[in-house]
Parts: C-alpha cells; structure tokens; sequence
C-alpha cells in the first residue's frame, strides 16, 4: 500500500569507508568524519546504518550474527507454506554500501565516554549511537515457562530455532492433538502476529489433521483487526480454531511443564503441542545502556528517536516506546530512515524537522487470504500520535479477490523491504 514516505534529505551522498570491518586490528573509523555506531542488524539497525552511510559517515554495524532470521513470514514457515531459507539474509550489501559490519556481541556501553565495548575486548568510539537491539523475553513473567522450557515448548517470538522446534512438534502431533497457545498483553512485537499464527495454524489443522483443534488463550479482550480476524474464522475455521478472551478466562496465570498444561483462573488446558508468547521487554543492551524505564522499554523523543534518559543515544525498532506505532518490521524500517536523517542532521548542527511515519501491517488468515492495517503517525505532545483521518484497514465485506490480492500484497512488501534492507 502506497502512503508517506518518512522526512528524508534530498541528497544522498554515498562514500565508502576505508577501514576493514574484519580485521578489527585497523582502525574502525577513519578519524576525520563523525563516527556512528549501531547495534543490531534487523530491519532497524541494518536500514539506519546504511542510511547513515549514504551521508559520508563513518558507520559501523555490531551485530553478533552472520546471518539475519526473519521473523516476518515466519509463522508461514511454522506451518510448512514457506521455506526456513527465506527467511535467512546476509550483510553482503549493507558492507558494500560502506558500513563497517562487525560480527561481535556489545557487552558493555560507556554513555558518559561515549564508548562501546565487544566481547573481543575491542573499544568504539561513538559521537552518536543508534540502538536497535529487538526484543527480549520476560521470563519471569509467567511461573514456569522459563528458558530452559522454551527449548522444549517454543515460543517461536524470534525466528531461527524456535520456529523449526514448533514445525517439527506441529509435524509429529498425532491427528487430534489438541494446540493450545497463549497470547500476552501489551506491548509485544507484531500486534497482530499471533492471530496470523493461529490462523495459518487451523489452515495447517483443517487441511492436513482435521481432527485436530487450536485453542488460543489471550490476556486481553481486544486486538488488533480483531473483526477481520474473527470474521474470517468464523468462516474458514468455525471447528477448529477457539479463541478464549481476558473476560472469558483466557489470561494464563502460570505454566506446568509435565503436561504441557496451560494454568488460568478457571481452567486447566492440556496441549500436545504448546506455543507460549510470553511477555517481552527490550533487547538486553538497552538496559545496559540505561535507556529502559521501568517499563521495560525505551522511551525516545519522537522527531530524533534520542534517548529521554541518555544523551546522544538513539533508540529505533521493536525496543522503542514509540507511542501510538506499533512494533513491526514496517515500523522499524520507517523508524530508521527517520533517525538516519536525524543524526546526520545532529552531527552537522542543524534541527531535524517533525516527521512523519508511515505503518503498514499485513497478515495471512490463509495462504490466499490477506488482511491489512494501515496508519500514519506524527510527533504530537512529546509521542507518535496517529494522524486522524490516515491509514484504515482491510474492508470487512471485501470479496475474495480482494483477500487474495492481500496475500500477495503481503508477500510483495516482505520482498521489498527485505532487498531495501539487505539487498
């Protein structure tokens, strides 16, 4: 879907660093130009780096991983309609655009001396630093779902491992297995992915176990497309697909292991395949950089995405507290466009202008049905604030044409992204 395209420079200058983002023994940084750091290579991070870049920077990208997962698409991977290698991108271009991309993991952040330091014990110098680290989970959140469950009882949140674990647990459940998932309140990363999980989970059911059912257990009574959703599972899976809401009963209050037995106020659900969501916080080295609050999130000046609690930091992605714009890799990449021309901005000594931000949501109820979201977001009293009148959403009586055409929308728009962000 076509809508605004985040404030951008109209000139972008792009030059290549000299320095080798391998042989951390050379310099990181050519001396003479400011120097950027980001950390996390996901939509957010990848994006702003090279964007930074394209301004005659000097940029370096930290991210431990070689290879960037997807958690878009991903629940489609989960029930067999799309392959694992998909999902799976390197930093080829993103090093090509002249970003130094360092595999290594940011142990520690200095914010008073302006310093990142690796695990391998090398230093980097910032005069700006953009965080863009996901999401972590709260595993004390729910009594006995921890980490050391999570191996056995997915919560498939961040794509890799944990999407094959719930593949293969889906693949070997024996026809009338019951699947029971558990859905947290906000905030969490994609508002509406856990609706587009148990959707293509009763797909998965209806077409290859139809003996088999999906009970979905959620903290609230409210969700995002909500009546999109509903209507299309009242159509395409009335018995398959349960949803138990907060005022029906549907909290999860604690998790027993031996059973995989979910535990609520009023009942007692056993699953021969488990999928927990549990609650989820900001990737670790925001806390690390004192950028979180008691929330567990970051809160950021809406026109740079600056820190309110540390000074020359920058938070963009799914860790930002970004008012009324959801977490989503849509976001994030808007998100770091918005912050790239920002910093450059900072660093010249100029005033970055109030921007404006576009989200768009897609989700599959079925391989050929899409529903969508969409809205526009602008600096209002301190937050992102929806513009009133902007984005809408899939129409509620639209044909199956329309549905169809929405599932390649949403496949289009992964391939876009993907291809802007890693090339």
């Amino acid at each position: 879907m076509d809508g605004p395209i985040p404030n951008r420079r109209a000139v972008l200058k792009s030059l290549a660093l000299g320095a080798s983002a391998t042989v951390l023994a050379r310099p990181v940084f050519a001396q003479a130009k400011a120097k950027v750091v980001v950390i996390g290579g996901g939509f957010a991070g990848a994006t702003c780096a090279r964007f930074l870049s394209r301004h005659g920077l000097n940029v370096a990208l930290v991210e431990r991983n070689r290879t960037y997962v997807s958690c878009p698409m991903s629940n489609a991977v989960v029930t067999g309609l799309r392959l694992m290698d998909g999902q799976k991108f390197g930093y080829d271009k993103v090093k090509a655009d002249g970003v130094a991309v360092i595999h290594e993991h940011a142990a520690r952040i200095d914010p008073q001396a302006r310093q990142v330091r690796l695990d391998n014990g090398t230093i980097l110098e910032y005069d700006r630093l953009v965080l863009a680290p996901g999401i972590d989970m709260r595993f004390d959140a729910l009594p006995g779902y921890d980490a050391a469950v999570a191996e056995n009882v997915p919560h498939a949140w961040k794509a890799g491992p944990q999407t094959t674990l719930l593949q293969r647990q889906l693949e070997a459940m024996e026809d009338g297995g019951v699947v029971v998932m558990s859905v947290p309140p906000v905030p969490y990363r994609c508002p509406p992915g856990p609706y587009e999980r148990a959707s293509l989970i009763a797909h998965y059911l209806k077409t290859r176990k139809p003996k088999s059912k999906l009970i979905v257990l959620d903290a609230k009574d409210s969700f995002s497309k909500q009546k999109l959703f509903q209507n299309a599972w009242k159509e395409l899976y009335p018995d398959t697909l349960e949803w138990v809401g907060l005022s029906q009963g549907g909290q999860v209050t604690a998790f027993e292991r031996e059973g995989k037995t979910f535990v609520t106020d009023f009942e007692r659900y056993s699953a021969a395949v488990a999928n927990v969501i549990p609650p989820q916080k900001a990737g670790a080295i925001a806390f690390a950089a004192q950028v979180t609050d008691r929330s567990g999130w970051c809160p950021i000046d809406p026109v740079t995405f600056e820190s309110t609690l540390q000074p020359n930091i920058h938070v963009i992605g799914d860790s930002a507290m970004a008012g009324a714009m959801p977490k989503s890799a849509f976001s994030a990449n808007a998100q770091a466009k918005v912050c790239a021309e920002a910093v450059a901005m900072l660093l010249e000594g100029g005033v970055p202008t109030s921007p404006k931000l576009i989200n768009t949501c897609y989700s599959l109820v079925a391989p050929d049905y899409g529903i969508s979201v969409a809205g526009v977001y602008a600096p209002a009293k301190g937050v992102l604030a929806d513009i009133e009148g902007a984005g809408g959403v899939s129409p509620l009586d639209a044909p199956a044409s329309v549905r169809a055409t929405e599932a390649r929308y949403a496949e289009a728009w992964f391939e876009t992204v993907t291809a802007e962000v890693f090339g």
